[in-house]
């Protein structure tokens, strides 16, 4: 039963497009999009996050045998069976509720909901305690964070081995936006410390405060004979919640850093820092680590984007169960 933990494991900071693809997707081409004193701000496909695929998936008898609703970020719609998910309607949005099928057993985890916000909807991003009985005698505690990302999941998981290299981080890009932009509303467990709860271990404390995020970064990757991706860091921007608010914060505008940023004010070494814990699909459609090897020169061009928020940091299994973000009219400004 341990492999089933494999479904949280993508709820960490750490479509179907392969990461060797050269072209920016249509809806990110040509910039159309309200403009402001701050400059040209255009959505995401699918950015005001009104539209949303409802998956009704029953687990395995052995488990329970309940039938759990999954939320994707999609053209609306209504899937009523076990069929492994993929992006919908060009929708380049992937969250951390996953199905995955074990040793001939099915499990689900559900960390992101659609939620109604005025005339449509937003995103609701928790974190929360996934409680698994087997055989209605073995109990299974592991800390779940919600997040979504660009990018897409490789449906069924099937191990713990699986569960990081599923996600295929990021999409094509080839622009050079100023800031992104969104409306957000947190609302922060309250615990001093995170804990960590891996389901067959006793429960650690893990100091410091546990903090909503979101993490942008524009890469110029490249792919080698063998299938390997490298990467070089063009583009960074970096933003942790650690208050509650009042209520909802529209428009939150933060700038994106280019080039070698270590000796900007505010470098954080450990969430702006190079990264190697990324996975993505090479052109032969294997899933290989993104190894960033240096710090592209401020002028380059990117030809990959990384977008995603969730609800804690510090890794997989790791959070403060409470924990909540939730996010709207995601785009950029140029």
């Amino acid at each position: 039963m341990k492999r089933l933990l494999a479904i949280m494991l993508i709820s960490g900071i750490c479509g179907n497009l392969p990461s060797g693809a050269s072209d920016t997707p249509a809806f990110l081409l040509q910039p159309a999009g309200e403009e402001g004193a701050g400059g040209k701000f255009v959505l995401f496909k699918y950015g005001n996050l009104d539209s949303w695929v409802t998956r009704h998936i029953k687990e395995s008898a052995v488990i329970g045998g309940a039938t759990k609703t999954l939320y994707e970020i999609g053209p609306t719609s209504t899937v009523s069976n076990n069929t492994p998910y993929t992006n919908k309607g060009g929708s380049p949005w992937a969250t951390s509720n996953v199905m995955a099928k074990v040793s001939g057993i099915t499990k689900t985890n559900n960390t992101v909901y659609k939620e109604k916000r005025g005339n449509g909807y937003c995103a609701k991003m928790t974190t929360h305690i996934e409680r698994v009985k087997v055989l209605g005698m073995i109990n299974i505690n592991v800390l779940a964070a919600g997040s979504i990302y660009l990018g897409d999941m490789k449906e069924p998981i099937t191990g713990t081995k699986e569960g990081l290299k599923a996600a295929n981080w990021g999409i094509p890009f080839r622009l050079r936006p100023k800031a992104v932009r969104f409306d957000y509303k947190v609302a922060l467990s309250g615990e001093s410390n995170r804990i960590k709860l891996t389901g067959f271990s006793s429960r650690q404390t893990v100091a410091g405060k546990d903090l909503a995020m979101a993490v942008l970064y524009l890469q110029k990757r490249h792919e080698d004979a063998k299938g390997n991706i490298t990467a070089q860091r063009v583009g960074t921007m970096v933003v942790t919640f650690g208050k509650s608010t009042a209520g909802w914060v529209n428009g939150a505008t933060y700038n994106i850093m280019y080039g070698d940023i270590r000796h900007n004010a505010g470098y954080n070494a450990t969430l702006m820092g190079l990264r190697t814990c990324d996975y993505a699909r090479n052109s032969r459609g294997e899933s290989v680590p993104v190894k960033e090897t240096g710090w592209a020169d401020a002028a380059d061009t990117p030809t990959h984007i990384i977008l995603q928020f969730s609800s804690s940091h510090g890794g997989a299994y790791t959070g403060s169960p409470g924990n909540t973000l939730w996010i709207d009219n995601v785009g950029l400004v140029y």
